[in-house]
């Protein structure tokens, strides 16, 4: 059974995916080739691979674990407090105690010594309840991944702050409420992705995440979030910031135009200021950059956008002047820039001409192909 991720692209593009493999019930990775494969793809294969194999995708180095043994008993009766926790759904009904549970589905994974480093909980619809505290009883658990259980409700509960060894928590598609476990995750130092998406988290990011010195991948879209970004919360190479959909507000912080980041999307929130001289540039690595629905305000006459951009999405700002000459060398395959104050004619050649009318739409006096052509009074 294969677990595409994140999302993450995916809601995201992770490098490693796991797989369940023979009849040991261990992990087996699948890594891709690396980012230029992934940069290829990033732009939505979050949207595209998480509603269709939900598993678990683990931001670590691959190395494949020894072949497990019979569960480790402690282990055995934390999965089935959570089982009744979660008021026995049917699809969890191979979870029994006379069984082994590495070898229970949907997807409990094992180490060589039997203890349950990974466990994924999805398309539990059945299920009306709090998040299982049994959870954090789990003290080998490096990656969790709860998808589509939207009767999950109730905040992160204390007993995640056990999880010391956790290294990917990931959760789309729930009603999980309350505040972002910055607190409850400080111990994690391992940790690499933090996704809690499609919920119901509400207040600020806690600050306290950017001491986490491995994450480099943070979902939390489609929450009730509010305040400002904190900086620095992503580390290492590769690097994914996707907080789209909340209330946040204020300006994005500078840091996040440093290093190897290939993804920002910010869209739908209330974000003000001028991101252009940090986030821009011919040699930054940003494959996506989703900026759409703000308040941004800045003159994009003169910007020079990445060359390894893929994705750009700037509709629904305050953006003045006229569109940047330097899209004429980017191969973008996603472009808008509609609903902005952009002014002038529309520049042409190489890579323009595979943007329509609709990227364009919505500005103050744009002219030129794809739109009619100018002439004296709309320029």
């Amino acid at each position: 059974m294969l677990a595409p991720a994140p999302s993450a692209l995916t809601r995201h593009f992770r490098p490693c995916h796991y797989i369940k493999r023979g009849t040991d019930h261990t992990m087996a990775p699948s890594c891709t080739l690396g980012k230029s494969k992934a940069t290829a793809t990033a732009m939505s294969l979050s949207a595209m691979l998480r509603p269709l194999l939900p598993l678990l995708v683990f931001l670590a180095a691959c190395t494949a674990p020894s072949s497990a043994a019979d569960c480790d008993p402690d282990d055995r009766a934390a999965l089935l407090r959570v089982k009744a926790q979660l008021g026995d759904p049917a699809r969890l009904s191979s979870w029994q105690p006379s069984t082994n549970c590495c070898a229970w589905g949907p997807a409990v994974f094992c180490d060589g010594a039997g203890r349950v480093t990974g466990l994924a909980l999805f398309v539990l619809g059945e299920v009306s309840a709090p998040v299982p505290p049994a959870l954090g009883e789990l003290a080998a658990l490096e990656i969790l991944q709860v998808e589509s259980v939207p009767g999950l409700s109730g905040p992160v509960p204390a007993s995640f702050g056990s999880l010391t060894r956790l290294r990917d928590l990931d959760v789309n598609g729930t009603s999980i409420s309350g505040p972002v476990p910055g607190a409850l995750l400080a111990g994690a130092t391992n940790l690499r992705t933090l996704v809690i998406a499609n919920s119901k988290l509400a207040g600020p990011i806690p600050a306290s995440l950017a001491a986490l010195p491995n994450l480099r991948y943070v979902d939390l879209s489609g929450n009730l979030l509010t305040g400002a970004i904190p900086p620095g919360l992503l580390h290492g190479s590769f690097r994914f910031l996707i907080l789209s959909n909340n209330q946040l507000t204020g300006e994005i912080p500078a840091d996040y135009g440093d290093g190897d980041v290939d993804t920002v999307d910010l869209s739908r929130n209330r974000l003000t200021g001028d991101p252009s001289p940090f986030l821009f540039g011919i040699t930054k690595p940003a494959a996506k950059i989703d900026l759409s629905w703000n308040e941004l305000a800045f003159d994009m006459t003169e910007v020079v956008f990445p060359h390894h951009l893929r994705f750009l999405d700037l509709s629904h700002n305050r953006i003045t002047g006229s569109v940047a000459k330097s899209l004429r060398d980017v191969r973008l395959e996603h472009l808008d820039v509609s609903y902005n104050d952009l002014c002038g004619e529309i520049p042409t050649g190489r890579f323009m001409a595979a943007h329509g009318a609709d990227s364009y739409a919505h500005n103050r006096c744009l002219c030129g192909t794809p739109l009619p052509p100018c002439n004296n009074t709309s320029i």
